[in-house]
């Protein structure tokens, strides 16, 4: 009874810390400055895993799609499995989750260790609100980097499989992109990815920021808490994948 008041309990204090995010995320010149910043630290640094990982997923996805599809003599059929289960499901929750493992464990970190070493105490007795200074930024930066990486890795997949169709399997180079442009459709599949991207993108933020900035004050509780927002950011991802699904791709 007690883990399920304190879930309720954590859940509450996460919406009341979302809300003063939205009120400090006021454009100035410092916190665009640290803006540009956190697109360079958690968005430009988390692109080679992203171009790999989503590489090696093409490849994959590929070849299962011929097996599969080679079955019923539909192997030409590959790319539109590809780019649909790409756009609609893959990449985003891939790239979110990559993101986490490379990103939202290093906003949690850093946010508490500055809680460790007394640094968010100082912001307050200088008079300078910690969530506007430290965090509203790194939101921020998630929810326009996640769905950019979304697009490097798409990219890096439809090149992989491509490449893998063409070149090895011997696929007809025509006819992979042009089945893939009549699977794929903006409104239905390109779009909502994004969409799908943006939110992964928020709550990876929300909820590393979350967890770092209320840490125990020690070396041990910024380690627990680096491990919390993995695990829980990547939870929520998942579940978040589900509704969103059933709601975009009827």
């Amino acid at each position: 009874m007690s883990t399920l008041f304190n879930g309720v309990r954590d859940i509450g204090r996460m919406g009341l810390f979302f809300f003063a995010v939205l009120r400090a995320s006021v454009p100035t010149p410092a916190l665009l400055r640290e803006f540009v910043r956190e697109i360079y630290k958690i968005g430009a640094r988390s692109l080679p895993i992203i171009l790999v990982g989503g590489a090696f997923v093409g490849l994959s996805v590929t070849l299962l799609g011929y097996r599969a599809l080679d079955t019923y003599g539909a192997s030409n059929q590959v790319s539109a499995m590809l780019g649909l289960g790409l756009y609609r499901e893959l990449a985003p929750v891939l790239t979110a989750l990559l993101f986490i493992g490379r990103a939202g464990s290093s906003i949690a970190a850093e946010l508490g260790l500055m809680r460790a070493t007394d640094q968010i105490t100082a912001l307050n007795l200088m008079a300078i609100d910690p969530i506007a200074k430290v965090v509203a930024p790194r939101f921020w930066a998630a929810v326009l980097c996640v769905p950019l990486l979304v697009a490097f890795f798409v990219a890096a997949a439809i090149v992989a499989g491509w490449f893998e169709s063409v070149h090895i399997i011997g696929l007809d180079d025509g006819t992979f992109w042009q089945v893939m442009k009549d699977a794929v459709d903006a409104s239905h599949d390109f779009i909502p990815a994004f969409i799908k991207a943006s939110i992964f993108g928020a709550i990876a933020a929300l909820i590393a920021a979350f967890v770092g900035f209320h840490s125990e004050p020690t070396i041990e509780g910024t380690s627990v808490a680096t491990t919390r927002a993995v695990v829980n950011a990547s939870l929520m991802v998942l579940m978040f994948n589900f509704v969103l699904s059933a709601l975009m791709f009827r």
